[in-house]
């Protein structure tokens, strides 16, 4: 986005290096990461920069109204997913957006969707390092992850503070469905060698009365007093497959870092609830007063599921009107992302996690760190960027 920086990138740029820089992240934990990396991070200027903020702080006068639970009681399209001993705040929230030009050509934000979950936040730290390592040359300094003068180190003593704080690390665990086979495992690894927690599997997790444990190499009971939990209920409710004995609607005497119920809370479903230059207009299904005519314009979003699931980009009104369960659904303006990246051929479209956390000693939800995604397809998903080069995860540095 920054030309001077991108010729500079571009031109030191070789396929060996891309590869050393692959290989030394699948050493980091010998383990071959499965999704695909990108072949350059992406320099955000100044001034998209200043607008990512300004669209945070409008999505996050809405979150932190005093009714926004009341708001989303919605949310939960059964009240069997409502998890006990819900808190006051999302530890984690991540807004996602695309990477647009206004009509003057300036680049602008726009809202795709929000998670009230954890993302990669040990991953991309990993990643931001072994950019710098190796292409380091060309990456200026005045360039990080990070906003507001947060250091590396400042940002990795966050979490630490948040998930794990003052607790035995090892009566915290990571909790995930069958972690070693899920395509972000690498940042389960991140985080259990910066933190020493555990990683566990749902199914690993015993419990007798409010307590639970598990049982370390030894067969000795650990009890585990707070979860950093990594589950995605859409997988967990396809799984009908697992035997365990904890369910999430269990009373229990464990922190939840990051209650469960924000998943629901802050998710598609909050869409609506949005206004303001940086998000689309966005509608329940089931509450639409007419369809509009151009449907050209417009997304078909599932409320749940994940990973692009059932996202429909080619929207008809037939489509709409053979829909039975209209309230599972959202109407979403379309985004038009633009193609800023200049690659080795055709420019790639981009779209920025800002990935957030709940502070706290200050009480206050920041901005700590990013996490960026290259396409040339469609959509931003895989399955639409096969076979295609500068595409897949990344990170951002931003112009201080």
């Amino acid at each position: 986005m920054i030309k001077t920086i991108r010729d500079a990138y571009n031109t030191n740029f070789s396929e060996d290096k891309y590869n050393v820089f692959l290989k030394d992240i699948d050493s980091s934990f010998n383990y071959k990461v499965k999704f695909k990396i990108a072949e350059t991070p992406v320099f955000l200027p100044k001034a998209l920069k200043e607008k990512l903020i300004e669209a945070c702080n409008d999505i996050m006068l809405v979150i932190n109204k005093p009714n926004f639970k009341q708001l989303t009681d919605g949310a939960f399209f059964d009240a069997n997913t409502i998890v006990p001993n819900e808190d006051e705040h999302s530890k984690f929230i991540q807004l996602d957006f695309g990477i647009c030009k206004e009509e003057d050509g300036n680049l602008t934000p726009k809202l795709i969707e929000l998670q009230g979950f954890p993302s990669l936040y040990y991953f991309q730290e990993l990643l931001g390092r072994k950019y710098r390592e190796h292409f380091g040359n060309v990456i200026p300094n005045g360039f990080s992850q990070h906003l507001n003068g947060m250091t590396s180190n400042d940002y990795l003593a966050a979490l630490q503070q948040e998930i794990v704080g003052g607790t035995n690390p090892k009566n915290v665990i990571l909790l995930e469905i069958e972690p070693e086979q899920q395509a972000t495992a690498i940042d389960f690894y991140a985080t259990a060698a910066k933190l020493g927690i555990k990683v566990l599997c749902i199914t690993d997790l015993k419990k007798r009365g409010k307590t639970l444990f598990y049982l370390d190499e030894n067969q000795n009971e650990v009890n585990v007093l707070k979860i950093y939990n990594r589950i995605i209920f859409d997988e967990l409710h396809q799984r009908t497959d697992l035997k365990t004995e904890f369910s999430f609607q269990d009373e229990v005497d464990v922190e939840w870092i990051g209650h469960p119920n924000w998943f629901y809370r802050i998710s598609k479903y909050t869409m609506p609830l949005l206004k303001g230059d940086y998000v689309p207009k966005s509608y329940y299904l089931d509450k639409l007063e007419r369809i509009p005519e151009d449907l050209e314009n417009y997304v078909l979003k599932p409320l749940y599921s994940f990973a692009g699931a059932g996202v429909q980009i080619h929207v008809t009104q037939e489509m709409i009107e053979n829909i039975t369960n209209k309230s599972n659904y959202l109407l979403q303006e379309k985004v038009d992302y633009a193609p800023v990246i200049e690659t080795m051929d055709v420019p790639a479209k981009c779209e920025i996690r800002m990935m957030m956390l709940h502070n706290s000693k200050t009480n206050k939800t920041e901005i700590v760190s990013n996490l960026m995604r290259l396409s040339k397809g469609e959509m931003v998903g895989v399955k639409y960027n096969k076979d295609k080069t500068w595409v897949g995860g990344s990170t951002g540095f931003f112009e201080e």
